[in-house]
Order: C-alpha cells, then structure tokens, then sequence
C-alpha cells in the first residue's frame, strides 16, 4: 500500500500514519459513539472496496483516510464545531481543512491535496456529483454509502458479506438509521435553513412539526424573479 505504514482494522489493510491517528482521536472526541463507528465503517468498506479496482490504486491514500474519517464533524456532539448558517456538509469540510492546516506539514498539504479532502466531504451526500469527481472524493462517497446500504449496494458490489461483517462486528452499527434521523430533524429544527436545498429537507417535511418547504424550493426563487 504505497510507501505508508499499514495496520488491519476490523479485516481491512489501511494506512497507518500519525496524522490519521490524530484525525481518529479528534473524529472520537467529537462524535456520539453511533456517528464515529459510522465514519470508521465508511473509512474501512471504502478502502476494502479501492482494493480490489485497479484503477484507484494511485489514490492518494492518507486523502482518502483523512476525509473519511472527518466526514461528518458537521454532527459534532459537543456542538462547538456546528456552524449556525453553513450545511452540516460544509461544517464538516472546514473542520476538516483547519484541522490539516494546523496538525499537517504544511509543505505536504498544500492547495490541491486540502481542496481535495474539503470537496470529498461536502459532496459526499451527493453522489450524482461526487461520482464523476477524483477518485479520492469518490471513495469516500462510495465508502458511506456502502456503510447505509450494505455490501449488495457497494461499488460494483465488491464488497463481500464476510468483509461487511468483519467490520460491523468490530464497529457495530449502534442505531445507524435512527440515530441519523434524529441528528437530522435536529438540524431542521435549529437551522432550517440550511436543510431546503437538500435532502436533509426530506426529514423535516416527515417529521418535524412546523418544518415547511413551502415558498423555500429553488423553484420557488426562480418563479419569483421579476426578469423574464
């Protein structure tokens, strides 16, 4: 795997680098135990899936790691992290890129490598786009969405059970699909806002009372101009 240090977790060979370890511990230190088993799944199914398609093999591999595993630090459970008018993908994006600034080398993450990991995260709930992007922001869709959906909706389906499994048991699911919807409506309710252009809305229309998208579509803007 590249000229990095390896290790197995839950099965899968990934890269082993101090700034991963410190991208797990800050992942750990801001996320319920439900979303950070959640990031660690999409890290490890992500790489278990480039491994076997020769064409991602040139990836950049601490990118791939560093983006996986910081994805979603828009949930930030101690909140200091959660913007009050930026989309939880966004947050997510710039925390990961501050945190690269300060705990990186800087001569090693310049402006390709961290634009990189900022567009990896905040497209990776948008898979019509993030597909067609780097094989890095790619993966890291790929990953999470193998996480959601199971080994039968992987990339290529190349992700065997007995992988899935060997991970699930390491990194178990905790609720994934409840615990998602809650941290969601949450966003409904504290910033709406950010929710209407996006599928998060979804979840405010089915569940949270008062939540309206009526007047709020991208639609409803361009209906409204006043140029013809």
């Amino acid at each position: 795997m590249s000229s990095l240090p390896t290790r197995i977790v839950g099965g899968i060979l990934v890269p082993d680098t101090p700034l991963i370890t410190k991208a797990l511990d800050y992942a750990r230190a801001h996320l319920s135990d439900m979303a950070y088993n959640h990031v660690v799944r999409s890290w490890l199914f992500g790489f278990a899936i480039a491994s076997k398609v020769p064409s991602f093999a040139d990836r950049d591999l601490e990118v791939h790691s560093i983006a996986a595993i910081l994805h979603d630090m828009g949930w930030d459970s101690t909140g200091r992290l959660v913007s009050s008018d930026k989309r939880f993908e966004v947050d997510g994006a710039n925390v990961a890129r501050e945190f690269l600034i300060k705990e990186g080398v800087s001569e090693e993450w310049e402006k390709h490598r961290l634009q990189l990991v900022w567009d990896a995260i905040a497209l990776h709930t948008t898979p019509s786009i993030a597909s067609h992007k780097e094989d890095e922001v790619q993966m890291i869709t790929y990953g999470i969405l193998t996480d959601f959906g199971g080994p039968d909706v992987s990339f290529e389906k190349l992700l065997t059970w007995e992988e899935w499994e060997g991970v699930v048991k390491e990194y178990p699911r905790l609720g994934l699909k409840d615990g998602v919807k809650d941290i969601l409506c949450g966003l409904c309710r504290s910033k709406p806002e950010t929710t209407y252009d996006n599928f998060v809305a979804g979840y405010g229309e089915k569940y949270v009372e008062g939540y309206s998208l009526e007047g709020k579509k991208q639609v409803d803007a361009i209906e409204a101009m006043t140029l013809p």
